[in-house]
């Protein structure tokens, strides 16, 4: 494994396009740091853990590729798991009581996919657009914590995690991502785009071995969708 580290840089997940897998690409600060939908993420330089993994695909199909944000959420879960306990957002947001604390990007890049880790790690006070969604370590343990220990136990568990998935898939791993499902047995709506007119709504089942999202017994896949409880 090679750690590769900027002060400052435009996005992790650039930066590891140029790297091979086991390679980690990390940064203080991200002048284009982006989540899911290209959603900006919120980071105060120096306080929290912005950090991209390169994982070679391993000649696993689209579909199966396509769980790898589900892998690499329950990788931090289980990481942090004797600080706090935290949950699984459904595709890929980790969460505490509601709020969130970490986000992942997963991009594919040739024979790569390049998992994107923005995690709030002492940061306390956030944007107020997002200040009563928005959740650290520090916020929830009362404490600071050091930041290069928990990246490097993050990215273990995610090594960890992915050599499990790269082996048996996310069928593999599918008892242990239910158990910090957040999601199963809420109502919820899934919207496809920003403006559809016939978005999926009714109880969560949950997630399906293939890691689709089950709503009123049906399958909803990640793409471009977006969840909201009802």
């Amino acid at each position: 494994m090679r750690v590769f580290r900027k002060a400052v840089t435009t996005s992790t997940n650039i930066d590891a396009r140029g790297g091979v897998h086991g390679d980690v690409f990390a940064a203080d600060r991200q002048t284009a740091g982006r989540g899911r939908l290209d959603h900006k993420w919120h980071s105060a330089e120096g306080e929290n853990l912005t950090f991209s993994v390169v994982l070679s695909c391993g000649g696993k199909p689209p579909e199966e590729i396509a769980t790898l944000p589900l892998v690499a959420g329950l990788a931090i879960v289980k990481a942090l798991s004797p600080i706090v306990a935290l949950s699984v957002k459904w595709p890929n947001d980790v969460l505490f009581d509601g709020r969130k604390v970490a986000g992942i990007l997963c991009e594919r890049h040739g024979d790569t996919v390049i998992a994107g880790v923005g995690l709030n790690v002492n940061q306390t006070r956030f944007p107020p657009e997002i200040a009563s969604k928005a959740a650290s370590l520090a916020t929830i343990c009362g404490r600071r914590f050091d930041r290069e220990e928990i990246m490097m136990s993050l990215v273990d568990s995610i090594f960890a995690v992915y050599g499990r998935w790269l082996s048996g898939g996310f069928a593999s791993l599918y008892e242990e991502f239910s158990a910090v499902d957040c999601l199963k047995g809420r109502n919820i709506c899934v919207a496809q785009t920003d403006d559809d007119k016939t978005p999926v709504s009714g109880i969560c089942g949950g997630i399906a071995r293939d890691g689709s999202l089950v709503v009123g017994g049906r399958p909803v896949y990640a793409g471009e969708t977006h969840v909201m409880e009802m």
